[in-house]
């Protein structure tokens, strides 16, 4: 998809909302784009098998399908969006690769124990670990956050983050990677997505110290802050605060508009390939030409 192209997708955009979070890919107006069509897969990650989080739509389903076209095989973690976890699925397996979809909660310690250990059951290995998925409350007034939803945003967008980290070191070796995601609101801020920013500014912490501590053994830990994109988080979240307010996202942006997951999709290859043999601890910005620090 060329840059007017995707303006165009952006137009098409209309007010709307889901009432339920995680939002659902399949209720999104218009879909979007996870993979472009001309996108040739050289075998990167031929062999190799990943998890990824928030799997089933959004930035997620672009990495875990980018993988596949690259060679790999994919687990895909969600909290129960069945139908679009069933999708991402096929989608890997229209690549010729295998798939497995794990249904659960990252706030869990216990799920993520049970689900890295699935997945070496089913693959007998494990080589790339995608922390994605997430929450996000809109709240204009920091009075307004309750105790709930603080604690909440933090045990999804965190301490899964955290506990699946910690399950799958174990069975990660020379040259395996984790790439988390963060936002750019970690670096920008936000003053409706306190809670939420907050949690990503800490994920660039634990990013950056754990690549530190893995880099001797030869674990790489990376992450990429999207901008603004297209994905079911932005009508299940912004939407239900203010449906007419998804009508302008990501037009605030240098470039206009929102981006699409296929526009990401590469960035989880390079850091999780071996073209990103001498990266570690570092962060790719993919927001629309937003300038940030860090």
């Amino acid at each position: 998809m060329t840059h007017d192209q995707a303006r165009e997708k952006a137009e098409e955009v209309e007010p709307q909302q889901q009432d339920r979070q995680p939002g659902l890919e399949s209720e999104m107006e218009p879909p979007a784009e996870f993979i472009r069509e001309d996108y040739e897969g050289s075998g990167k990650l031929e062999g190799k098998v990943a998890i990824v989080t928030g799997g089933d739509s959004g930035i997620g389903r672009a990495a875990a399908v980018h993988f596949a076209r690259e060679g790999a095989d994919v687990a895909v973690m969600y909290l129960d969006e069945e139908k679009d976890a069933e999708t991402t699925a096929e989608m890997i397996e229209d690549e010729g690769q295998e798939s497995l979809t794990i249904s659960g909660d990252v706030r869990d310690s216990a799920f993520c124990q049970a689900a890295v250990e699935e997945v070496v059951d089913e693959f007998d290995d494990l080589n790339v670990l995608v922390n994605n998925a997430a929450a996000q409350v809109v709240k204009t007034d920091l009075t307004d956050i309750t105790d709930e939803q603080w604690e909440g945003t933090f045990a999804t967008n965190m301490h899964g983050y955290f506990y699946l980290t910690r399950e799958a070191l174990p069975h990660l070796e020379d040259g395996d990677t984790i790439v988390n995601t963060t936002s750019v609101n970690a670096f920008a801020g936000n003053d409706m997505l306190v809670d939420y920013s907050t949690t990503k500014g800490a994920i660039v912490a634990f990013t950056r110290s754990l690549s530190q501590q893995l880099a001797p053994e030869g674990i790489r830990v990376n992450q990429v802050a999207p901008g603004p994109i297209w994905t079911p988080l932005i009508p299940a979240t912004i939407g239900d605060y203010d449906p007419d307010a998804v009508e302008e996202f990501g037009q605030d942006v240098p470039m206009g508009r929102p981006g699409q997951p296929s526009e990401l999709g590469p960035a989880y290859v390079y850091l999780a390939c071996d073209d990103s043999s001498y990266v570690s601890g570092q962060t790719i910005h993919i927001n629309g030409g937003s300038i940030v620090g860090g």
